[in-house]
């Protein structure tokens, strides 16, 4: 007979959210490392949701800002980069050579073969040329610190070259080389974003030459990561895991196998947790958040009926399946939250959660629009409801 695996009920997995996602009051960081290393990865497709990611995670008043600029930009203790699901994260940065060998490589490899095969179809540039451009390029950073794509355009003419992208096809135009070239590099670890032009919400990135770093093996790399992403996210299902890594089945099998991980059950089924990580875990003090555009808690997993109502989702998602900015009641999703034009921050509750839940929420409503201040966030991808109260509808 085997051994019977202990259930969590999907309490317990709310209880253990709210702490090991920094979400509780008493589970706040102090810092922005421990809230990166924490969530292991954060949403960066949009730039803005890194800072309202950890800001509501940190203790007191004064926001991420400062702190998040320096751990990027100065320190480089967090790094921005291509990872799971060809997306923009931010990693910790010793998190880096596991998610490149285990997630990006892959992908940089295919982009790369895809860059040149048309560059030989659509223009007369070869792989030599690409090779000279490329060591032009790494000169001028090198020179430089840090620049701009326009700025590298300038100063390296070959950046500015075109090719006939799509030939034979309906989509068939010329192409900059300059934009598809820094983002192959930069999926290659070669190259990284830096600071912004502009102020913290600003997608237009300046870049950077990267230091060498490990080359751990695949599998080591696979397990470094399944061991991170299981100790802020387990219990969780292969299905969950497979969804947020973005790879093979066989790959997911063979990592949770190398970290021996321990089997539970959870209302979808079997699930997982890393090694002697099934004790129970007690339940916080009320707590609520208000968490931004592709929070990693609210993507955390691929199975979301244990936090959020499926009868909410039409009001919570834009078309293509990203969440917008939530509301949250002990570990549940209970709202929307919005930006107006005049910065104020307002929501709108889904469900009537009780006086102490609508104080809670509104405490940090007032909390999240004293460190914005005058900063205007608007999610690059908007849920029906966010757009309604955007506009004051």
């Amino acid at each position: 007979m085997g051994t019977k695996r202990r259930p969590i009920t999907a309490d317990e997995r709310r209880a253990r959210l709210a702490v090991r996602h920094r979400l509780a009051g008493a589970a706040r960081a102090t810092d922005v490392a421990e809230v990166a290393g924490s969530l292991v990865a954060l949403h960066a497709t949009d730039p803005a949701s890194v800072f309202l990611a950890v800001g509501a995670r940190l203790s007191g008043d004064e926001g991420p800002v400062r702190a998040l600029e320096q751990a990027l930009y100065e320190d480089r203790t967090l790094t921005r980069m291509h990872g799971m699901r060809h997306t923009i994260f931010v990693f910790p940065t010793d998190l880096t050579p596991a998610v490149h060998a285990s997630t990006t490589r892959d992908v940089a490899t295919r982009e790369r073969a895809m860059l040149v095969r048309d560059l030989r179809k659509g223009s007369a540039y070869d792989e030599e040329w690409l090779a000279e451009t490329e060591r032009l390029l790494a000169e001028e950073l090198a020179a430089r610190g840090e620049a701009t794509g326009a700025e590298l355009g300038a100063a390296v003419p070959r950046l500015r070259a075109q090719y006939v992208h799509g030939v034979g096809t309906r989509q068939e135009g010329d192409q900059p080389l300059s934009s598809r070239l820094l983002r192959v590099l930069g999926m290659e670890g070669r190259i990284a974003r830096g600071r912004p032009q502009g102020t913290w919400t600003s997608s237009r990135f300046r870049w950077t030459l990267t230091p060498e770093r490990p080359d751990p093996s695949d599998a080591d790399a696979h397990a470094d990561l399944v061991r991170r992403w299981l100790a802020a996210c387990g219990p969780a299902t292969e299905a969950d895991l497979k969804w947020w890594t973005g790879w093979k089945v066989t790959d997911v099998r063979k990592a949770l196998a190398a970290l021996g991980a321990e089997e539970v059950e959870l209302a979808e089924g079997t699930g997982y947790v890393l090694p002697d990580d099934t004790a129970p875990v007690p339940e916080p003090e009320p707590w609520a958040a208000l968490l931004p555009l592709l929070d990693p808690t609210a993507m955390g997993w691929q199975q979301r009926d244990w936090y959020i109502d499926p009868a909410y989702r039409p009001a919570l998602y834009d078309r293509s399946g990203n969440i917008g900015p939530t509301v949250w009641w002990n570990g549940r999703v209970v709202g929307v939250w919005a930006q107006r034009p005049d910065g104020e921050i307002v929501h709108r509750l889904l469900a009537d959660m009780g006086a102490e839940a609508g104080a809670a929420i509104a405490a940090e409503a007032e909390r999240l629009a004293g460190w914005i201040g005058d900063v205007r966030v608007t999610p690059r991808f908007r849920s029906p409801l966010e757009r309604e109260l955007a506009a004051g509808r």
